[in-house]
């Protein structure tokens, strides 16, 4: 029988603790979360593994290094409201709940969204709810938003969704450039993000996130 416990501490120990990741809540989060059951049952051996784990064409969930650093820079609070775009099974979202008050995951793919419910609703995560629709409309609803993070590159972000986090607020994403990637943070103050370089990540585009084709004659 494998001992996803031990791995867990392992992934901890090995991937997310050497990235410069100390926030306790985090490190807490990341051993107590079973990441195993939020991916595929064929999958499950490589859930611990030092990269994504692929859900889908254009859906992963982050390995656990880029995961955490982007926890680490966005200073999740515990009475913050969070949004994570792109949750696919709810890992993420599952994470989140633990650092945060409430989590709305939000997932395009209607099969995802409801698996990833179930299995968060199974294991006892009673303050996140993942909904089924477009990325790039996010979930106003349950907003406006301490923190989002998309759990996906982007290429940009639209007003939709940066209007829906609080002024005061920060927003986390891996943007793509090229073959390569970077992390961004934006920090909301007085209705205008500015963004900062935090770190080198790659990661596939989310659907609706790519920059609109440019015309030339």
């Amino acid at each position: 029988m494998v001992d996803y416990s031990n791995r867990r501490t392992m992934m901890v120990d090995t991937q997310v603790r050497p990235s410069d990741v100390t926030k306790f809540p985090i490190i807490d989060a990341m051993l107590s979360v079973p990441r195993e059951v939020y991916v595929p049952d064929q999958l499950r051996e490589a859930a611990y593994m030092g990269e994504h784990v692929v859900l889908s064409a254009d859906r992963v969930v982050l390995e656990p290094r880029t995961f955490a650093k982007m926890l680490e820079v966005v200073d999740v609070q515990p009475d913050h409201t969070v949004l994570d775009l792109g949750c696919g099974l709810g890992y993420s979202t599952a994470v989140l709940a633990r650092l945060a008050d409430f989590v709305a995951g939000v997932e395009d793919d209607e099969d995802l969204a409801n698996e990833a419910q179930s299995i968060l609703s199974e294991n006892g995560v009673d303050n996140a709810a993942v909904m089924a629709g477009d990325l790039t409309e996010g979930a106003a609803k349950s907003g406006p938003y301490d923190i989002i993070i998309a759990q996906g590159a982007v290429e940009e972000i639209p007003a939709t969704i940066l209007d829906q986090l609080r002024d005061g607020g920060r927003i986390a994403a891996i943007f793509a450039e090229g073959s390569l990637g970077v992390v961004r943070v934006g920090y909301k103050s007085n209705g205008i993000v500015s963004w900062r370089f935090s770190f080198n990540a790659t990661a596939p585009t989310l659907s609706g996130f790519k920059k609109a084709a440019a015309f030339s004659l």
